[in-house]
């Protein structure tokens, strides 16, 4: 027998939560589906990562998020977003997938892998994290190759390339150096991304300067091996002896998913989902985007801090028409 909501949210991260309690908050009837652990991405962040944004900005639903840095850790967000979810009782249902989702006349039919739900409204807060940008080159499928990173201690005393010039890259290659392994990067521009914290970019270009950690810019893999790595430079094509590649080049939504909620996206490379900035609606009614997935490819556009405010115009856009 179905479930009746009145909204059922896909995903329990930071935004999910936010959605959730603005449903609770306007006395809906609600239930987060989250097909991982909570915060499933905040989850699989590096162990010591720092966020760049201040804990007053990760708040949401104006609960205090007390950080003992200037920057929050990610062990005191993944605490703060536990402690919001308990001590408010929010209906989340952990490690159940959602299956298929069919549009009715007056909401939706949906199945998981646990559960048959009868909801009128859906809002898809599910972020990027789950898939990562491919290089596409012979040998990325090798057990060597890696395109998370967690900690620095399975590379001590290893030779491994990082790919990309992002935040996350530039904080795996600093680790991974610090605790012992000899660090190459790979790097597709000219430089240092530009959106690299602003207190690491001078320690890694520093790094780089001194020859602690090499650096390859304007360069690319073309393919890997058991113990090496081709890459393509400016100066012609060269061959490292190689360990490890931690591969961080990025990640995306899962489009697969949204075309198969009905959901339109451009056509151009962004592939930006269809939906009214002033209600968050898609172009199927009743179905709503909330954080990070509405920037398509462009997944620096939203994030925990300019995206909170979704959950309000959401449950107020719902709450007109209930």
């Amino acid at each position: 027998m179905a479930t009746t909501k009145d909204v059922l949210i896909i995903g329990a991260g930071p935004i999910g939560i936010a959605c959730a309690l603005a449903c609770k908050k306007e006395g809906l009837n609600y239930v987060v589906v989250e097909k991982g652990p909570l915060t499933n991405s905040l989850y699989n962040y590096p162990l010591n990562m720092t966020f760049f944004s201040t804990s007053e900005k990760l708040e949401i639903d104006d609960i205090p998020f007390i950080s003992n840095n200037p920057k929050p850790t990610r062990n005191e967000a993944l605490e703060y977003y536990r402690r919001v979810a308990t001590s408010n009782n929010l209906n989340i249902n952990l490690y159940e997938e959602i299956i298929t989702v069919e549009k009715t006349s007056d909401g939706f039919e949906i199945t998981s892998d646990k559960n048959n739900y009868s909801v009128k409204n859906i809002i898809v807060s599910t972020g990027f994290y789950d898939i990562p940008k491919m290089l596409n080159v012979p040998g990325e499928d090798l057990p060597k190759v890696s395109h998370y990173y967690k900690e620095a201690h399975p590379y001590v005393m290893q030779k491994v390339i990082v790919v990309g010039a992002s935040n996350s890259s530039v904080d795996a290659a600093l680790e991974i150096y610090r605790k012992g392994g000899e660090v190459t990067m790979v790097v597709r521009g000219s430089e240092i991304g530009e959106r690299v914290k602003y207190w690491v970019k001078p320690d890694i270009e520093n790094r780089i300067k001194e020859g602690s950690i090499k650096a390859f810019f304007n360069s690319e893999i073309t393919e890997i091996t058991s113990d090496s790595v081709v890459i393509k430079t400016p100066e012609g094509k060269k061959t490292l002896a190689n360990d490890f590649v931690v591969a961080l080049t990025g990640y995306k939504p899962n489009f697969a998913f949204l075309r198969k909620l009905g959901v339109t996206l451009s056509a151009d490379a962004n592939k930006f989902p269809t939906y009214n900035p002033e209600t968050m609606e898609t172009n199927i009614k009743d179905l709503y985007l909330a954080g990070v997935i509405c920037g398509g490819m462009e997944t620096h556009k939203w994030f925990i801090e300019n995206s909170r405010i979704h959950a309000n115009i959401i449950v107020k856009a719902i709450s007109k028409q209930t």
